[in-house]
């Protein structure tokens, strides 16, 4: 590692770094069953509108967070998660106020993936007119968007096979794009296109 100037992390920050993906794991799966039951409703026809249905919701693990503010703290600590694990992974918000509750309420759920796989954060998309109409897990030991690229783990291969890739705006388009076919696209997640997103397009 000394020679080639590679720096590998110590084994405390590999743990807390798995432990953060578990937990994102689990919120995706308690996101997506919320989906698929009766609170999901208003959310599958946003998706249905958006000519998005079972593969969508499959393939990208797509769900919905309650509206009710601490449906999914109260579920993380029952599947055996700290209030700490699950503050640090950016899910929780008023911890500093002794209030804490979810940081995603009422919104399309989108599960962000590293170019590895894991899952580092999320997407909320407001599907009844709240404010702001997108938002993000906000910065955390494994998520930054900056160094980020939406659906990157699926195209990398399809864009090493074609020689190109295709960088769109938002994860709705990149979704969009996938299903019919293009899966060589990757989303910015609404920002500007940046050196690290840059970087990790070169290297495929």
């Amino acid at each position: 590692a000394r020679h080639a100037g590679v720096t590998i992390p110590d084994k405390a920050v590999r743990v807390e770094h798995q432990n953060l993906y578990m937990v994102n794991d689990a919120a995706a799966a308690f996101f997506q069953e919320q989906l698929l039951s009766k609170p999901g409703e208003l959310a599958v026809k946003y998706l249905e509108g958006r000519g998005m249905g079972k593969q969508a919701i499959e393939q990208f693990q797509l769900g919905v967070s309650p509206k009710i503010g601490d449906q999914l703290l109260k579920h993380l600590i029952a599947q055996g998660f700290s209030q700490s694990q699950i503050s640090e992974a950016g899910l929780v918000t008023g911890v500093s106020s002794g209030a804490p509750r979810d940081l995603f309420r009422g919104r399309l759920m989108i599960p962000i993936r590293d170019d590895s796989g894991n899952l580092t954060g999320f997407g909320g998309r407001s599907i009844e007119g709240i404010d702001p109409k997108y938002m993000n897990t906000p910065r955390t030991p494994v998520f930054d968007k900056g160094h980020i690229l939406y659906a990157f783990n699926l195209a990398k291969t399809p864009m090493k096979e074609k020689g190109e890739g295709i960088v769109v705006e938002g994860y709705m388009d990149a979704i969009t794009a996938h299903l019919h076919g293009f899966d060589n696209v990757v989303a910015s997640m609404g920002t500007a296109v940046t050196e690290a997103q840059v970087q990790l397009l070169l290297r495929t």
